[in-house]
């Protein structure tokens, strides 16, 4: 899983040189986000097509006509705001990349939704929401994205151990680097609380990524001794 940093504001002019967007599309991105926001605060059941369609300011049909109906505009929230999983994989799977230079391309791509300032948060609700009261969105996105990406992750970290198939060391320390991340995303509160100063601009966030690749950096090696003492 990797959410984009996304910006949805229709307020803004748009940039010189640039084909303004039709109303329609406007009007889209206004149910977009509009529906992100219930969606997150309310949960997708609680949560009606009138509802988002007065928050966004549009006729309720025009959910039926962009989104087909609110499974679908449900699920556009999640695509619109979502890498593909090809994309992600390609930033820190590449067969000349260095160790170091796999693990910079993996953080970078799994700290940008935090370089979004509130969409960020926003779509952390979405997703925790989708896991409290599953719609069947969160197992697609296992399949599709989350169980891929950490299988390309395995790949990369058995070839800079050595070894000739992933195992369950090779498993187990894929989770323990994705999870250094998470804390940071999901405990984003906690850091808050106790130092804001960390998060607090795209600067700081950037030095985590510089980190957290050292962190990771070394239980790769300490998992690479302990399997060379094994062989000894």
């Amino acid at each position: 899983m990797n959410p984009k940093p996304t910006s949805i504001d229709t307020s803004q002019p748009a940039e010189e040189g640039r084909k303004p967007r039709s109303d329609g599309e406007q009007s889209r991105e206004r149910l977009l986000l509009a529906a992100m926001r219930l969606f997150a605060s309310q949960g997708f059941s609680k949560t009606s097509t009138r509802e988002i369609s007065q928050a966004a300011g549009a006729n309720v049909a025009a959910i039926s006509y962009y989104f087909g109906d609110k499974a679908g505009l449900y699920q556009a929230c999640f695509g619109s705001m979502c890498s593909p999983s090809p994309e992600n994989i390609a930033m820190f799977d590449q067969p000349h990349f260095t160790l170091r230079q796999s693990l910079e391309g993996f953080y970078r791509q799994m700290m940008a939704p935090l370089m979004a300032g509130e969409d960020a948060q926003l779509l952390l609700r979405l997703f925790y929401r989708e896991m409290l009261e599953p719609t069947g969105l969160w197992e697609q996105e296992i399949q599709n994205n989350i169980m891929p990406e950490h299988l390309a992750m395995v790949g990369v970290l058995s070839r800079h151990l050595g070894l000739e198939q992933p195992t369950d060391a090779a498993h187990r320390l894929a989770y323990a680097i994705v999870g250094m991340a998470l804390q940071i995303m999901i405990g984003r509160d906690v850091v808050n609380a106790i130092t804001p100063h960390m998060l607090e601009s795209t600067d700081t966030i950037a030095h985590w990524v510089d980190h957290l690749v050292g962190y990771a950096e070394a239980l790769v090696n300490a998992e690479k001794l302990k399997l060379q003492k094994g062989k000894a």
